[in-house]
């Protein structure tokens, strides 16, 4: 029987990537990758040449069953994402959840993931903490919010650029303009920003500049 083994990938800068990473990329017999249009750019600058096959959240359903067996039959796979670790806001739940009910080995390399160095940067408590993930965006939404508003341990959000100051606004209007939270954008790349400050204090920084890259949003807790 073959194992799976899900594989961070860096969220920026390539360095971040592991010598073990690379290791097993090379040695499996294929990777299931996200977008392999991405993937292979990756693969390019390490001198990877194993097999690309996509998996993603639209064909996870129907291609799920099929990889499992091949899996099962002895291969080794490896999962990876666009960037940092599969699973986490990204595919992978599924396929780790029905390899461990048909008895596949999983194994998960640690590895880049851009919530833990929001956390650190937020400079906010870091000891005990939520992570959220995407907010709904419609059905639901403003639901969760309000129940963030009771929570009391600092939490982590993921947010696209378009969307930052609508959520920002949507935050403050719950919680208080007073909330101290930080935005992170563009993790370990070159224009790598960390913006702390209190929720009112970060829109209207952002409402003066074009916002571009991935964001994490770390927000305190109700005290």
């Amino acid at each position: 029987m073959g194992k799976l083994y899900i594989v961070p990938t860096p969220i920026g800068n390539l360095e971040d990537i592991t010598l073990r990473a690379l290791r097993i990329l090379k040695e499996v017999s294929f990777v299931l990758a996200e977008d392999t249009r991405t993937s292979r750019k990756l693969f390019s600058h390490f001198e990877i040449s194993t097999r690309l096959i996509a998996y993603h959240m639209h064909n996870e359903h129907k291609t799920v069953a099929h990889f499992v067996e091949q899996i099962a039959s002895g291969g080794d796979v490896a999962l990876i994402s666009d960037a940092g670790t599969p699973a986490i806001s990204d595919p992978g739940f599924l396929l780790v959840r029905e390899c461990v009910e048909a008895g596949v080995e999983v194994e998960c390399l640690p590895g880049a993931t851009a919530l833990i160095p929001a956390l650190v940067n937020s400079a906010l408590p870091a000891d005990r903490f939520v992570f959220e993930g995407f907010l709904p965006h419609k059905k639901g939404r403003q639901t969760r919010i309000a129940e963030l508003a009771q929570n009391k341990y600092t939490f982590i959000l993921y947010e696209s650029p378009h969307r930052l100051l609508k959520t920002l606004g949507q935050l403050a209007e719950a919680f208080g303009s007073n909330r101290r939270a930080s935005v992170s954008r563009e993790l370990s790349k070159l224009y790598e920003e960390n913006k702390r400050g209190n929720l009112q204090e970060l829109i209207e920084y952002f409402s003066k500049k074009t916002v571009k890259g991935e964001i994490v949003i770390v927000v305190e807790g109700n005290k």
